[in-house]
């Protein structure tokens, strides 16, 4: 049995955490090591570890914060490979987040908070569920005891996003498409982010997707247990899943996805300089 997985809010931000080592998730986090150290807005630290069979893993949480802006800053949380058999998810948030420590006026007014490897089991075995077998993105708010949840439920409750983006790769899925969760502010920030990730892959049509009925790429409902926000969080932070096709070329997910979270950055910018003007 795993043991419990605890909070490691004393692990060091810039030397690398010995966890980090092993060979998948070294080899995954090796661009934002390089930068740890050469830009103080960006930081590398564990969200939580657990033990599976002997062996130690540990999820963790890069944290990049913008140049700042005369508003309090506004908090993202950004997960990838939550399931582990789709890798560009993880590889493209580590690409545009080592981007961005390089360009932080593209992030200016944010802090993000990204955890590139959630599944970290499931990574390392190319496998969708984890070592157990179990599929984390059905287990949210359950009362579930996997240690994966357990240790991203408690960073979800206790950063309180003003933002959650998921990335996932659908490999049934011939384009790219979206949930929005039949919100208004979510349909607003995944339209643009779609039509700017169309630049590099095509766009889903289809009338139905994953199940769900779909209007360009837009699916308004969603599966019970996807990771998001608490319940009781109020107000609500928005909360958008974004989905490449997993059959196309790595590198053109990889654009893809740092075109979307770009054009999410700017979109949402736009919707609060609205809101304050009101």
């Amino acid at each position: 049995m795993a043991s419990k997985p605890t909070a490691n809010t004393s692990d060091p931000v810039v030397q690398i955490h010995p966890q980090f080592a092993r060979p998948a998730s070294a080899e995954l986090l090796a661009p934002l090591v390089a930068q740890v150290g050469r830009h103080s807005r960006l930081t590398l630290a564990s969200a939580g570890h657990f033990i599976d069979d002997g062996t130690t893993y540990t999820i963790p949480r890069v944290t990049l914060r913008g140049p700042d802006t005369p508003q309090a800053p506004t908090r993202l949380g950004i997960f990838a490979a939550i399931h582990g058999d789709e890798p560009a998810t993880a590889t493209g948030l580590v690409h545009w987040l080592a981007e961005r420590a390089r360009h932080p006026e593209l992030t200016a007014g944010y802090e993000i908070v990204a955890y590139p490897l959630v599944n970290p089991t499931g990574y390392e075995d190319g496998t969708r569920h984890n070592r157990r077998g179990h599929d984390l993105n059905r287990r949210f708010w359950t009362s579930s005891t996997l240690p994966e949840i357990v240790i991203l439920e408690n960073e979800l409750r206790v950063q309180r996003f003003d933002g959650i983006i998921a990335l996932h790769a659908d490999d049934t899925s011939d384009g790219l498409y979206g949930y929005a969760h039949g919100r208004v502010l979510n349909e607003s920030l995944l339209e643009p982010a779609l039509l700017a990730a169309e630049t590099h892959l095509p766009r889903n049509h289809r009338r139905f997707i994953d199940g769900f009925a779909a209007t360009a790429g837009v699916i308004r409902d969603c599966f019970p247990g996807v990771l998001s926000a608490p319940p009781a969080q109020r107000p609500q932070p928005f909360d958008l899943i974004f989905e490449t096709p997993a059959a196309a070329p790595e590198a053109l997910q990889i654009r893809a996805i740092g075109a979307a979270l770009d054009s999410i950055l700017a979109e949402y910018r736009q919707f609060i300089a609205y809101g304050l003007n009101l």
